[in-house]
């Protein structure tokens, strides 16, 4: 029975072969993210290594260092520095890591790894860049590491697009 051809398609010999059409993509695909006051931004998937959920306490505090870090964290042997990007971008409130998981985005530029720590990820979603504007009322903390924005659909809210490699070779991690 499981030789049978029928028996892995669940078609019998007396149905015709159905052809389901792939939707092709609009844009470029890109993750998108929540920071601790709410605002909401992406960042493009072809910058992110990967997404982690750690515990809090696998994140190591490091003394003297910039506030904007949070420590470091082990991810396959490798030492990662995990900074809260909202407080990176200039939002005053912190990052609550009084919890079970915090979401980490570990992106990557040529030899640099950083996790950035956000508040709560959305999820993958594929946005066409052709519709990207020019930011608009935007805090100067944040406008060298902005891209563009799209304006929501029936909203008046801005989902704000982050060039990774501006945040990765900021001068504030100097602090």
């Amino acid at each position: 029975m499981v030789g049978m051809p029928d028996f892995l398609t669940g078609r019998g010999q007396d149905q015709a072969p159905e052809f389901q059409e792939l939707e092709s993509p609009e844009g470029e695909l890109h993750l998108r993210f929540y920071i601790s006051s709410g605002e909401e931004f992406a960042l493009s998937a072809t910058g992110i290594r990967e997404v982690l959920s750690p515990a809090p306490d696998r994140i190591t505090p490091v003394p003297n260092v910039s506030p904007l870090l949070l420590g470091t964290l082990n991810v396959r042997g490798r030492v990662v520095w995990v900074a809260d990007l909202g407080q990176f971008l200039g939002d005053m409130t912190p990052l609550n890591t009084d919890r079970q998981e915090v979401s980490v985005i570990a992106v990557e530029d040529q030899d640099i790894l950083l996790g950035l720590a956000v508040d709560r990820i959305v999820g993958m979603e594929w946005l066409d860049i052709d519709k990207i504007q020019a930011p608009t009322s935007v805090p100067d903390g944040v406008a060298p590491f902005l891209r563009g924005e799209w304006t929501l659909e029936g909203d008046q809210r801005f989902l704000r697009l982050l060039d990774q490699v501006s945040i990765l070779r900021s001068a504030r991690w100097a602090a």
